[in-house]
């Protein structure tokens, strides 16, 4: 579990770093407004290519000190939950018939296994990381006026209390379980077919891992709008929002002025992050998990 510990921590610190500056994009096109994001969006592409893209990296501090321990909890309790379910199913095989045991039957207890374990894992996880992702979401606002993490930690707490570091909690734990249960579950079920011996194989591991996060990030990105609102409220400068309570009036705020269009503002950044960012973390992760284990 140390070694898991480890290896999560600087898969989490790689994933969300390197492709900080297009979730900095992500946040503020579900954010926005209609007429403030065309103008939003081209301007960041065009400092981004100038290489002034100094704005797009506010915040990443608080995802450095948050993920690291995050991520070491979730990939440890996935592991071992892993383990555990694993030999639970294999000794639930053993009691069927042999002429039972068909291929369908040998892959599905795998893909629940790994996905119930990403579920109790991401709960770990969420409940550590949301604070500080609450933090990094204000910074990455477009007219974000906090000139460091601790200063933006202090002005949330002393305006809006505790609360505010976690009203999108239940948002983001029914965001995750299903986001991080696809993942793991994709995951594991595409590294079989692409390495099927378990060996150390990073090309298997990255691609897996790429196609994982392009899986998971589609299917959840409504909910990631609703959790980006609700993390954002306290900095609008819509009466509206500003006052939402949770879930429930997140959706309808969503839905009234936007559609079911609304809900998938930011489609295409949040793929283009998880994709690659997945098979960072995964590359990452099974890498220093086999570096560790033969030292």
């Amino acid at each position: 579990m140390t070694q898991n510990a480890i290896a999560g921590a600087m898969a989490g610190i790689g994933e969300h770093c390197i492709m900080y500056p297009v979730d900095s994009i992500r946040t503020r096109m579900q954010v926005l407004s209609a007429a403030e994001l065309n103008t939003a969006v081209k301007n960041a592409s065009k400092q981004y290519l100038r290489g002034q893209q100094r704005h797009l990296w506010k915040g990443v501090y608080s995802v450095v000190v948050g993920a690291g321990p995050a991520h070491a909890i979730h990939f440890a309790t996935y592991e071992f939950c892993k383990e555990k379910f694993n030999r639970f199913f294999d000794q639930q095989l053993n009691l069927k018939s042999p002429s039972d045991n068909n291929k369908s039957i040998v892959i599905s207890p795998q893909l629940l296994a790994s996905g119930t374990a990403g579920a109790i894992a991401t709960f770990a996880h969420d409940g550590l990381m949301t604070p500080f992702d609450v933090i990094k979401q204000r910074m990455q606002m477009r007219d974000s006026v906090y000139r460091s993490v601790r200063e933006c930690a202090k002005t949330v707490y002393r305006t809006e209390g505790l609360k505010a570091f976690y009203i999108s909690f239940p948002t983001t734990v029914s965001m995750s379980i299903p986001f991080q249960s696809v993942q793991f579950a994709t995951y594991e079920y595409c590294r079989t077919l692409l390495d099927p011996e378990g060996t150390y194989n990073p090309k298997a591991h990255m691609l897996a891992g790429a196609i994982a996060g392009a899986v998971a990030s589609s299917v959840t990105t409504p909910l990631d709008v609703v959790k980006t609102l609700l993390q954002t409220k306290g900095s609008s400068n819509d009466a509206q929002i500003k006052n939402t309570s949770g879930f429930k009036e997140a959706v309808s705020i969503i839905y009234s002025r936007h559609g079911v269009k609304g809900f998938f503002r930011g489609f295409k950044p949040r793929v283009l992050t998880n994709m690659p960012s997945t098979a960072i973390s995964w590359s990452v992760y099974e890498y220093f998990k086999w570096f560790l284990a033969s030292k």
